[in-house]
């Protein structure tokens, strides 16, 4: 398994992806809500892991750019093609991830990675580049699932089998604690730690860090 294959599986899900339904609705809400009062007019923003566009059609109005990325050039095409409808001009999509964008030399107010860390090869190599890619005192806003902290059926059994058939992609394995220590090695400062589930704690903690 490579960032190959895990490009040509989400290439391969994407049209299933763009048809699916949020589970909890009023907990993403809550989400938006939250990260677009971090948020300024003026922000340059970067999401990571953008899927097929769904969160940045819906904050991209609230900021000056929003550079939309994903590893999947077919999830980039589908975002395109809502994109081309919606027309705008300061809402970019690009296929990309962190370690190749990290190559250039734009820095942003703000960069978003939801349902993104958990599905990362190498979070610590991750978060560094995320940390350059951030302007002094930038945001980094993320909400991803701590696979660390669920049922160990699901992390040891269930998981390793799905993904051994291809149903399902890579998945690292770290607790919300572990998360919070990796960011804070990698030069974060973490101002907020909160769950926006609407029933109970879904494992998907939703973590505001600011660049040291």
């Amino acid at each position: 398994m490579s960032v190959a294959s895990d490009a040509r599986f989400w290439d391969r899900a994407s049209r299933k992806y763009a048809r699916g339904a949020i589970a909890d609705p009023a907990g993403y809400e809550r989400t938006l809500a939250r990260t677009r009062a971090l948020l300024l007019p003026n922000d340059r923003v970067l999401e990571l892991g953008c899927g097929t566009g769904t969160t940045a059609f819906r904050i991209a109005g609230d900021v000056q750019t929003y550079l939309a990325t994903d590893l999947s050039a077919e999830m980039i095409a589908i975002a395109r093609e809502r994109y081309a409808a919606e027309m705008m001009p300061h809402l970019i999509f690009r296929t990309g991830t962190a370690e190749t964008l990290a190559a250039g030399q734009v820095q942003y107010d703000a960069v978003l990675g939801f349902n993104y860390l958990h599905l990362v090869r190498e979070l610590s190599e991750t978060l560094a580049n995320i940390h350059a890619l951030l302007a002094p005192r930038g945001l980094f806003i993320s909400k991803t699932p701590c696979v660390g902290d669920m049922n160990p059926l699901v992390r040891l059994a269930l998981l390793p089998a799905m993904r051994a058939l291809g149903l399902a992609p890579f998945a690292a394995s770290f607790g919300v604690e572990q998360l919070s220590e990796y960011m804070r090695l990698s030069g974060f400062d973490i101002l907020a730690t909160e769950s926006h589930a609407t029933a109970g704690d879904d494992g998907r903690p939703y973590i505001v860090a600011r660049k040291r």
